[in-house]
């Protein structure tokens, strides 16, 4: 407890936590971690118990693992070599590389262990505790430094510094008054398969740009198990169904029972939606932050839990709300450098997908090039926002492709055409 909580441990009175966190997924251990290591008193809420499974492919890429804390042992179910790409089951190609892409693991495992990283550090995890909404001004919030938590029993917390971690539909977010510019609704099965295909599956993803406007489907294999999904935008729910089971099917997967099937929404957010109000900030789903086109999320939650963190921090240590304020915005300036030009960068390729996904698919299936930028991001050495503000030729590429899909946007999508089926036995490598 910091030394201007100390008053708030006298016998009588409701302590006061430096830092509360609501909700252990990725985000919210990365922020409980970053206060705790700073040490601070946290308190990590999650509302289920752990550990919990989780719509998501489960796909660490290089950010995500440059994020996690120092020395975590990644649980990889598997390492990805290959990627194979089809454009709604045709063109198919596979494309190779010597080094890791990136590796594949189980959330329920994942979240589990960043939650005890930060408990390493000190930081205090209550399960089975949802969150019903924070109030900072009113009856239960005995100074214009501390912030109320809420929960369904009728208890109420209290802290400097509120990080809201609690996913998509996060009441925290609601708070804040977090504005989404699009929503997407996901559907995955994990299904169980014999050894002999999850062996022809060991080491290789397949991502399979969909039948709907921005939509795609991922195979990545756990061991004895292989994740399949689909994602495409919410409204097209019917559409999304009927894709995930005629993409079962087509990889003739339909006769292995799913041991589970599920779906989640993912929210993305506008430019100008807020990050904090008041000594109230928002991180990762919370947020909306995750990459518009492929949707990735976990980077996004990893990276901006532990802005979060940091900053709560600062904000903790606030005396009144005028200072409170500044190091709210400068964590919304963080958060927009750094995320937000990746955000950006994604929105723009998310809507040339929607209107051309076969100039893309030729792109990383027929230039190496390309391909070679897509290995470079899954692993970390770049992003899409670094490819593009340090290379003009990829600014002028993305803004060329922006063009012709704005103005072919009413002609049918050919410029897959030179590929051919036999490309599917490709192995080109890096």
């Amino acid at each position: 407890m910091s030394s201007e909580n100390a008053d708030a441990g006298r016998e009588n009175e409701q302590p006061v936590w430096d830092v509360v966190v609501v909700g252990a997924g990725p985000a919210g251990a990365s922020a409980a971690y970053a206060a705790g290591v700073a040490g601070r008193r946290v308190l990590l809420l999650e509302k289920a118990s752990l550990p919990r499974y989780k719509t998501c492919g489960g796909g660490i890429i290089g950010p995500s693992r440059d994020a996690l804390p120092p020395g975590f042992e990644l649980p990889f179910r598997d390492r990805v070599h290959a990627v194979t790409f089809s454009l709604d089951g045709k063109l198919t190609r596979t494309r190779r590389s010597k080094q890791m892409l990136f590796g594949l693991i189980n959330r329920p495992e994942f979240d589990a262990g960043l939650v005890a990283e930060a408990q390493k550090v000190g930081a205090v995890l209550r399960t089975g505790a949802t969150v019903v909404r924070v109030e900072q001004h009113g009856a239960a919030v005995p100074d214009r430094r501390t912030v109320a938590v809420v929960l369904s029993d009728g208890e109420t917390v209290l802290a400097r510094a509120v990080v809201g971690a609690d996913g998509s539909a996060s009441r925290i977010g609601a708070h804040v008054g977090v504005k989404l510019d699009q929503v997407d609704l996901g559907l995955e099965a994990e299904i169980p398969v014999p050894a002999t295909v999850a062996e022809d599956w060991a080491g290789r993803v397949l991502i399979d740009w969909g039948p709907i406007p921005g939509s795609y489907g991922w195979v990545f294999p756990k061991g004895e198990t292989l994740t399949v999904g689909v994602i495409s935008e919410r409204g097209e729910g019917a559409e999304t169904k009927r894709y995930l089971e005629d993409f079962i099917a087509r990889l003739g997967l339909a006769g292995f029972e799913p041991a589970l099937s599920s779906g989640h929404l993912t929210r993305c957010r506008s430019d100008d939606s807020p990050l904090s109000r008041g000594r109230v900030l928002v991180c990762g789903d919370a947020a909306g932050l995750l990459e518009p086109w492929t949707r990735e999320g976990i980077s996004f939650a990893l990276r901006s839990g532990r802005l979060a963190g940091e900053w709560a921090v600062r904000i903790a240590e606030t005396h009144d709300a005028v200072d409170a304020r500044r190091q709210a915005l400068n964590y919304a300036f963080a958060i927009k450098a750094g995320l937000g030009v990746e955000m950006g960068v994604g929105r723009r390729m998310r809507t040339l997908f929607e209107k051309r996904p076969g100039m893309l698919h030729a792109a990383l299936t027929g230039f190496r090039p390309a391909w070679k930028a897509f290995a470079g991001i899954a692993r970390g050495s770049t992003t899409m926002a670094e490819m593009v503000r340090s290379h003009p030729m990829a600014q002028r590429a993305l803004s060329a492709m922006d063009r012709r899909a704005s103005s072919d946007k009413s002609l049918p999508d050919k410029s897959a055409s030179d590929n051919s089926a036999s490309d599917k036995s490709s192995s080109g490598k890096e």
